[in-house]
Formats: C-alpha cells, structure tokens, sequence
C-alpha cells in the first residue's frame, strides 16, 4: 500500500561515533535513540531496523522483503553497506522535514528490487535463494494442489430476523480454561470491549472430585449465560491423535452438554470456538451439526498441519457467508489479515459432505492470498486445508468455530502489517442480545 518515491529509507549512524576499542560512544547512542523515538512518537517512522552485524544492507533487504516493497540506495558505500554498525538504526520515513543527524540514504520503489551502485537484484529470487537455505529441513512449502472453488453464500442470517428472547442489557460469555488453555484473557477482553460481562471459569482436574465439582458448577453457570467461548491454547499439551480430548469428555458429560443444548436451542445462545476451541467443537459435533453428537467415520475433522510443524504466522481470510449472528458485522467477500498459531488445524472432508457445507453455506472463512483468491500455497493456506478452509459455523449459524486468533489483534499489534485486522465477530456476537 506504499505510493512509489514518497517514503524514505534513512540511517541514523552518521551520529553514532566509535571509540578506538570499537564501541560506541554512549552520548552519541543517547542522541541517535533520542531521535528514533521522536520520529516514531511524531508517526514519521514507517519501519525501523535496528543495524547489527549484517550492516545496513541486511536491514534493507529485511524491510524490503518484509514490507513488499523495493529499494534505490544512494550515496553510500560497500564499506558503510556491510559493515555492522551497533546503535544504529534504518528507518522507512514518511515527510520531507527530519532531523539533522538523519542521513537520507536512498529512496522506497514500487517494484521490488534493489537498485544500488548501478546493480539491480530481483528482490524476489535473492527470498526464493534465502529461503532455500533450509528449505531440506524446515520445509516451507508442500506440495500444491490446484486452486479450490472460492466459497460465497448470501443467503442471510434467519437469526437475526427471527430472534424470540428479549434483549438483554449486559449479555455474558461464560470462558472456560482447560489445562494448556492460554488465550482466556484476550478472549475475555475481546467481548469485554463491547460492553459483555466475561467470566473466566477454570476446570480443575486434579482429582475425580474436582472434577466432577467443576461439572456441577460449570452446568449451573451455563444457565445464567448468553454465550459460551471455547479459547485457544494446547489442551492437554496437544494429546497425541487429536488435540481437546479432556475439553470434548467435559463437555459429553450429560450435565453439561443438556446445558449447552437449551442455552442453544432454547434460550437463543451462541458459541464460539478459536483454535482449540474449535478443535473442541468439531470432535463435539457442534460444528458442523450444531448439536453435541456421536461422530461416524464421514465427520469433517481437524488434524495435523500438511507441512508437518507447528505454523504462527498472519494469514488473510476471506468471509464466505452471511448466515451467522457472529457475522453481522461482516460482509461476504471481506478479507481480514489474522493471526494462526497451530499444529493440527488442518480441515478435512470427504468430498460430499464439504460439497454440503458449501451449499448449506457453513464454510465461515476460506485462506486467500494477496489478491484474495482461495489457495492452497503454504505460504497463505498454513495448514493444507481442504478447500482452503479457516472455519466452519453450524447450520443455524449459532456455532462459530474457526483456527485464525481474531481475539489477539488488539490496537498495537502487527502494525507493521497491510490489511484489514478488525474482524468484528465479537461485536456481532454481544450485538445480538442488545
């Protein structure tokens, strides 16, 4: 999203001065920090490098690759290029005006590239070679498969329209913490910033009686709540053959599951799952059946990552219906950059019963790419899933459940990153009981 030659990449060690030992004088490091956080605190500051022993080539070539954007470097030499610099800084400014001890050094470009010294190098072959270092070790990309179908349901959310409870004026999210459960506390503050009341619940495990004491508790408070958010994290350290096997016996347990079935169905209740959570939902049955439900050996499931590692990363999703409460924020077609961190989200069905999600328009979210086309290159589908599936909702839409942490993306979290990040399905979901 940067226009070409309007942004400028800058060096700052022309301030910092060494002492014969080779270390830098520590007024000069003082001034030079001074000055980085004025630039950041005044918003001139794009991207910064901290330079090091790769020297200022090194900082270019990673902002260049990180940023997608291309380089025209003047008025520097091979030495200053390549030779490390501690206490200095490139940085990617936006303006015309800057501080006296802020070198220019050369200029952004739209094609990506570098053009230094009268040398043009293909930005993109220098990754392809980068990359391919350990490419034989920690595999980046798998085998691809051919572009899938690009999902897109317009039906309407019946929901909506036809919702018979009364309003309520503060709704509560029940949240339970499972052992491994790590993302209660972005789960709560996400429906918190929409006015809900949250209730973080964690299930003790150490012996039967705490057990069976946090069945009765957990039933009871299900009574008394609107939604029922199933968090992210490692269940159980992720048990071998499937991972949120101690959350799915929970929540089988008959107390339970006769709880959420009437929260459901009869008081007009949500549920979300993220990651884990809808690890969880998918081996309830909740999604896709939208009902607790023994699974037969045609169940959609989740499992292990086709490139064989654990994947954190930002992904682009693109929304794929409109029939769910948590999407009435949404539109269909909207593409939102999300956080993943997971080791068994990869989505698979047979052939008929994925054809049915489509058409019964419960494929939530599909990975796209940056043009916004389904794909399965690793680089945007981090998992293989089939179709390219993020996440599923139930046939009614009241069960969302999806791999991608809408709940991590707060104010100041990947900045640095294009794309849209407020995917409202938080706001959707408290929303709905207002």
């Amino acid at each position: 999203g940067r226009p070409p030659i309007s942004k400028f990449i800058m060096s700052s060690e022309g301030s910092v001065v060494y002492k014969t030992l080779g270390l830098p004088d520590a007024a000069s490091v003082k001034e030079t920090f001074a000055t980085v956080k004025t630039l950041i605190a005044e918003k001139k500051a794009i991207s910064v490098w901290s330079v090091a022993n790769g020297g200022v080539a090194e900082g270019v070539f990673k902002m260049a690759l990180g940023n997608r954007v291309g380089a025209r470097l003047e008025n520097i030499s091979d030495e200053e290029l390549f030779s490390p610099v501690y206490g200095a800084f490139v940085m990617e400014l936006d303006g015309d005006e800057f501080p006296s001890n802020v070198r220019i050094i050369g200029e952004t470009l739209t094609d990506f590239e570098i053009d230094c010294c009268g040398v043009k190098l293909d930005l993109a072959k220098l990754e392809e070679k980068w990359n391919g270092v350990l490419e034989p070790i920690f595999k980046q990309k798998t085998s691809y498969a051919p572009a899938p179908e690009a999902v897109k349901y317009n039906g309407g959310c019946e929901l909506l329209l036809n919702r018979k409870s009364p309003k309520i004026a503060k709704p509560r999210v029940l949240i339970p913490v499972f052992p491994g459960t790590n993302c209660e506390y972005d789960t709560a503050a996400a429906f918190e910033k929409y006015g809900a009341e949250s209730r973080i619940f964690v299930i003790k495990n150490l012996s039967a009686a705490d057990i069976e004491e946090s069945v009765g508790e957990f039933a009871k408070l299900i009574e008394q709540t609107q939604m029922i958010a199933l968090p992210g994290g490692f269940s159980g350290g992720d048990e071998p053959e499937g991972s949120a096997k101690f959350i799915n016996a929970f929540f089988r347990n008959p107390k339970i599951a006769e709880n959420v079935e009437n929260m459901l169905h009869k008081r007009d209740g949500l549920m979300i799952g993220i990651c884990n959570g809808f690890q969880a939902l998918i081996k309830l049955g909740l999604v896709p059946f939208g009902h607790i439900v023994e699974l037969t050996a045609d169940s959609p499931t989740l499992t292990y990552n086709e490139i064989g590692r654990h994947q954190s990363q930002l992904v682009y999703t693109k929304i794929c219906t409109d029939k769910s409460p948590w999407l009435a924020n949404c539109k269909v077609g909207d593409v939102h950059a999300i956080p993943i961190s997971h080791g068994e989200g990869r989505f698979a069905a047979s052939g008929e019963v994925l054809r049915k999600l489509i058409d019964n328009g419960q494929i939530l979210t599909q990975y796209v790419d940056l043009k916004g086309n389904p794909t399965m290159d690793t680089m945007f589908n981090p998992n293989g899933s089939m179709c390219a599936v993020e996440g599923i909702i139930s046939p009614d839409g009241r069960v969302l459940g999806k791999m991608g942490h809408t709940e991590r993306l707060t104010e100041f979290v990947a900045k640095n990153v294009d794309g849209d990040k407020e995917q409202l399905l938080f706001k959707s979901g408290v929303e709905y009981f207002l």
